[in-house]
């Protein structure tokens, strides 16, 4: 007869499978658009992806939530975090232009912070200093990896901290959802807004897309659904304190690709920097578990 703890240690082991892959996925998705932004606008990217990945996400919803799952009750919400989203999506795009693949990514890692600020500043949360003293240490590690005013800074390495910004402002949204929504109507919710919002504006950038690019935006289509399926599922079959730590995993795949595609390899001092983002990030998630324990 299997005990409660093999149970859980399965789920959690579900969990984590899920999560790495997903995030693996994420982050082949992230390589395919530093790949066609040599060619495309970022907008137009979002866009075919979004197109494209919108029937799955259908297909998705309606398998995990069933027909209810198509129904949304506050559709404005679902508005306003489809424009965040678009925003956003387009400003990490338009950084994976300039910015090396692992940079990028260490950089929008910055996001947690965000939403801990941002929660106190404006949902009145209570934050204690042992989490104040994380944010301050993560935007630390954003100042070594981006270094400004020094020799190496650029511009473009705003996008991604402005990206996590944006990305920060969704999820905090994502709080005045109906509750009678499943998580699966959010995503789909998600991918339709940014299509349609996205279309409103890609005829101002549009190019004929080459027929060897096809399929680069079918791959970009399905990892994307892909990746956030995987992990959403992560959450929901293990505890967030046990899966959510492993998004950090994205900057071994992003340092891999980056390496392989493009010959790209960070420096120390962005390895440093990235280093201290991603300890503060965890040790937030474990005292955040601590807390609710």
């Amino acid at each position: 007869m299997q005990t409660a703890s093999s149970e859980t240690g399965g789920t959690n082991q579900t969990g984590i499978a899920l999560m790495c892959i997903g995030v693996a996925f994420l982050t082949v998705n992230d390589a395919i658009a530093k790949t066609l932004t040599e060619t495309y606008s970022p907008l137009q990217i979002l866009f075919l992806r979004n197109v494209i990945a919108l029937p799955f996400a259908i297909l998705i919803a309606l398998k995990m939530g069933g027909a209810g799952a198509l129904r949304s009750y506050r559709p404005a919400t679902h508005l306003v975090r489809g424009i965040l989203w678009v925003a956003g999506t387009f400003l990490f795009f338009t950084s994976l232009r300039y910015l090396q693949l692992a940079e990028a990514t260490a950089l929008i890692f910055v996001a947690p912070f965000f939403i801990i600020a941002l929660s106190a500043a404006f949902l009145g949360e209570r934050v204690g200093w042992r989490r104040w003293l994380a944010v301050i240490a993560g935007f630390a590690g954003v100042l070594i990896v981006v270094r400004p005013g020094g020799a190496t800074f650029q511009l473009a390495s705003l996008l991604p901290v402005a990206t996590a910004f944006v990305y920060a402002l969704m999820m905090l949204g994502s709080r005045f959802v109906d509750t009678r929504e499943s998580v699966w109507t959010l995503l789909l919710y998600l991918t339709g807004t940014s299509a349609l919002l996205s279309a409103l504006i890609v005829p101002l950038v549009w190019i004929p897309v080459r027929l060897e690019d096809l399929w680069l935006f079918v791959a970009i289509a399905l990892c994307g659904t892909a990746g956030i399926t995987m992990m959403t599922q992560a959450f929901r079959v293990a505890p967030a304190s046990v899966v959510a730590p492993l998004d950090y995993t994205a900057m071994l795949w992003a340092t891999i690709l980056g390496w392989l595609i493009w010959s790209e390899m960070p420096d120390s001092v962005t390895f440093i920097g990235a280093a201290i983002i991603i300890t503060s990030g965890v040790w937030v998630i474990l005292r955040e578990r601590r807390r609710r324990a």
